[in-house]
């Protein structure tokens, strides 16, 4: 597994200060996808454990709100584990903080039973899709995309959106 970035001082993932990582690779391809950089899974930096450390030693500041994931495509079969690891990682040290994600593949369709939602709590889903676009969404590139309250749509057994 790979990723292509980290930022450590973001405003524009989610709300407040956080630090958002990019992962490595992406099979949807999205037309005018706003990272085409991150889709070449060959591409980027090796993620490891250092890579998790360094993440957790920047979400250590107090005006960090929360953790950010996008991509690529961080819940792509290549990457999931790894992205499990990392938000499994920083709800045990920070769980006073909250963790987004940003996923082409549907909660209900394809994530809802895989260990790494039970570490998130809000999750971006859908692909984008440029005949969709609205630059006026807040969170989202396309209509069709949700911005879904992850631990209230577990909860009630239904996708809850913000």
């Amino acid at each position: 597994m790979r990723y292509n970035k980290i930022r450590k001082m973001d405003i524009s993932n989610g709300p407040g200060v956080r630090v958002s990582i990019y992962m490595q690779g992406c099979a949807f391809n999205c037309k005018n996808c706003f990272n085409p950089e991150t889709h070449n899974f060959q591409g980027g930096k090796e993620f490891t454990d250092d890579t998790i450390n360094r993440v957790l030693e920047l979400c250590s500041n107090e005006n960090v709100e929360g953790l950010s994931i996008l991509g690529g495509e961080p819940m792509h079969p290549n990457n999931i584990d790894g992205t499990t690891k990392l938000v499994k990682a920083f709800k045990e040290k920070y769980p006073e903080k909250n963790v987004w994600a940003w996923s082409g593949y549907k909660f209900d369709q394809d994530l809802k039973d895989k260990e790494v939602v039970n570490y998130l709590d809000v999750l971006v889903d859908g692909q984008y899709v440029d005949e969709a676009n609205n630059p006026t969404l807040e969170w989202k590139g396309s209509e069709n995309q949700r911005v879904i309250d992850v631990k209230k749509s577990i909860q009630n057994h239904e996708v809850i959106t913000l």
